[in-house]
């Protein structure tokens, strides 16, 4: 959205949650006066994180960005919690109004009214403690059916929907590094959504990635946010720092820990399928980069039967599952990041977070290691994934 119809629907949305909960607060010398100096501030500051964003114009310092998405996160929770009064003395009044009550309801707005700053703001803060903690590892054990034994205990660390930019920066990544690398895993798997800008702008903050560990190395897809910050930078980029970037392409990871002689077959039959899809709106921003699960499989050794499948949403599943894939790893969902949108993500993704089958693929969709806009996450924690392949019983 274009800023100026932006900034005057920011505006307008403050002024109805102003109308609603000042009033109420007149008797109330000192929270009348604070919540309308917080409802301006509001107002002025949320437009700030898009400026310049989407023009030559020069994008505004952090720390103006910084206060804009904090602003944001709070007013998220004001504007959510005045409808729900509104909804609470709505229902009220048809109680009273069916069952012939006379109730003095203006003490229940009064309180109602000051309980509304409260809580966005309790929760605000709660929510940015939460976002900028290091995600916490979440273990996940994938059960495959006919999971050859070279790969049971196979390990997956996956990090996803990390947003480095206003407020990510290259102190964030490394705990995340940090924390990667003592999981020992197998392979490191970045399910897009990594970066909110420029290469020139944020190549320095990203640059920790290049420390990643594991025993098969580091793959990446890329997320709808590459295709925003460009793509085609961030992919020479990625791949500069020594990560496998998967254009709808697959590498075939040999497993086997034997030291003696192995026929082809026995090699293959021990092998794991590593594919990677663009995002699956890439194609509006580059007809070449159309995401294609099946084309991702082109060439794979027939021999090797367990394939994994890294695509950025999880509305990819049913074409990864067409294609015969066994497990698919997501993101882009954040879990919803805060109440109450994890209840919209079902509107537009099969899946919100955790795993779940579909018909015989499993899908992992991670709730994210960083956060998108606002500082603030509220039911939905951060996660770094740890998933273990094992053998179905």
């Amino acid at each position: 959205m274009p800023l100026r119809p932006l900034t005057l629907l920011i505006a307008l949305l403050h002024v109805y949650v102003g109308l609603r909960l000042l009033p109420a607060l007149q008797a109330w010398t000192l929270a009348w006066p604070l919540l309308l100096a917080a409802l301006v501030v509001s107002a002025a500051t949320m437009p700030l994180p898009f400026i310049g964003r989407r023009s030559a114009r020069r994008p505004l310092p952090d720390v103006w960005k910084w206060i804009g998405l904090l602003s944001m996160g709070w007013f998220s929770s004001m504007f959510v919690l005045t409808i729900v009064r509104d909804a609470g003395l709505l229902l009220g009044w048809l109680a009273t109004l069916v069952g012939g009550w006379e109730i003095d309801g203006q003490p229940w707005r009064s309180w109602s009214a000051a309980a509304v700053p409260l809580a966005a703001t309790v929760i605000s803060l709660i929510g940015f403690l939460n976002a900028r903690r290091t995600a916490g590892v979440v273990r996940v054990d994938v059960p495959i059916r006919d999971l050859p034994r070279a790969l049971s205990g196979f390990t997956i660390a996956q990090l996803s929907d990390i947003h480095v930019g206003p407020t990510i920066k290259r102190g964030y990544i490394q705990r995340i590094v940090e924390a990667v690398n003592g999981l020992g895993a197998d392979m490191v798997a970045i399910t897009g959504d990594l970066v909110d800008g420029t290469v020139h702008e944020l190549r320095d903050h990203v640059a920790p990635l290049a420390s990643l560990r594991a025993r098969h190395g580091t793959f990446v897809v890329t997320g709808n946010h590459e295709y925003y910050a460009g793509a085609h930078a961030w992919v020479d980029e990625l791949r500069r720092l020594g990560m496998r970037v998967l254009m709808n392409e697959h590498v075939v990871l040999q497993t086997r820990n034997t030291t003696g002689a192995q026929t082809e077959e026995e090699e293959l039959e021990s092998a794991l399928v590593v594919a990677g899809v663009t995002d699956y709106t890439a194609v509006h921003f580059d007809a070449a980069h159309a995401s294609d699960p099946q084309g991702a499989l082109y060439g794979a050794p027939p021999l090797v039967h367990t394939r994994l499948l890294l695509a950025h949403q999880p509305r990819s599943a049913p074409a990864a599952a067409d294609a015969g894939f066994h497990l698919q790893l997501s993101g882009h969902t954040h879990g919803g990041q805060f109440f109450p949108w994890n209840l919209f993500v079902p509107l537009q993704q099969p899946f919100t977070a955790g795993l779940h089958k579909l018909r015989e693929m499993w899908v992992y969709t991670s709730r994210g290691t960083g956060y998108w806009g606002p500082p603030k996450r509220f039911g939905a924690p951060s996660e770094i994934t740890l998933l273990r392949l094992v053998q179905a019983v």
